[in-house]
């Protein structure tokens, strides 16, 4: 067997986009010689898939799968390069196996998952032509899950103490409105200062003096929380009450959740 180095897989990996256990094998049966390696791979559809891996990917779908216990959950985005290949079953049934891997094997960050499935996703791209990329996963812990998807393209999970159907809806809520935190005490105070800041000077420059200018930054700070944190936004199914109020009306609580759309950040 030939003796291949750590830099020529480097640089074969590099070179062709491909994972590098396939680099290492490709070398080894090429006895080393990296231009060889890269014509068998091409011939096997391999290193084509490197091109495509460059592609932006901004369309896609999100996944979340809970365990049997519902106090453990995955939430992942899977992306693709059109709105065609994301309705595609083999793209849904590699989601479906990506986020399984994830959740039976308590993967909690994306780069290892991306490195477990490399090989399935590789061979994905080379049958649909098109850059697949698992751009992101977060898994969230409780005494109750659960969860909504919106047409594929808003997920939410939520945990907290309450009966799965008011966790559902607590989740549709979310979806729809989309809070950043829990309760206002979470946001933190640097996102507060750098607001404060925003509104202040907005209010200074209408020439309005100080005094009356902290007031009306008063009034828009208090309203900045509000609309960021879950408790506080009037819950989407009953508008006369907060989530907050429905919440206490029942003796329940929400400790966390994580809401993913398709494309934010992109």
């Amino acid at each position: 067997m030939a003796y291949v180095t750590a830099n020529q897989v480097k640089e074969l990996r590099e070179r062709t986009g491909v994972g590098m256990m396939e680099c290492k094998k490709a070398l080894v049966e090429a006895q080393g010689n990296i231009e060889i390696a890269i014509d068998n791979m091409r011939k096997a559809g391999r290193a084509k898939a490197a091109k495509k891996m460059s592609r932006i990917v901004t369309e896609g779908i999100i996944l979340i799968k809970i365990a049997n216990n519902k106090k453990y959950g995955v939430i992942m985005e899977l992306n693709c390069e059109t709105d065609f290949v994301a309705k595609a079953h083999d793209f849904k049934t590699f989601g479906n196996e990506a986020i399984s891997v994830a959740l039976n094997e308590s993967i909690k960050d994306v780069k290892t998952l991306n490195v477990r499935l490399e090989e399935d996703r590789t061979t994905l791209i080379n049958k649909i032509g098109e850059n697949i990329d698992i751009r992101r996963i977060s898994i969230l812990e409780g005494e109750l899950l659960a969860s909504y998807l919106h047409n594929e393209r808003i997920g939410v999970i939520v945990s907290g103490k309450a009966d799965t159907e008011l966790l559902k809806h607590i989740a549709m809520h979310i979806a729809a409105s989309k809070p950043e935190y829990v309760h206002t005490d979470d946001i933190p105070s640097k996102v507060v200062d750098r607001e404060y800041q925003i509104q202040l000077n907005i209010a200074m420059q209408s020439g309005k003096p100080l005094e009356i200018a902290e007031k009306i930054v008063a009034g828009r700070m208090k309203k900045f929380r509000e609309e960021i944190s879950l408790t506080s936004q009037n819950f989407v199914m009953d508008l006369s009450k907060t989530v907050g109020q429905l919440l206490n009306k029942n003796d329940f609580k929400i400790k966390d959740f994580i809401r993913f759309e398709i494309g934010e950040g992109i």
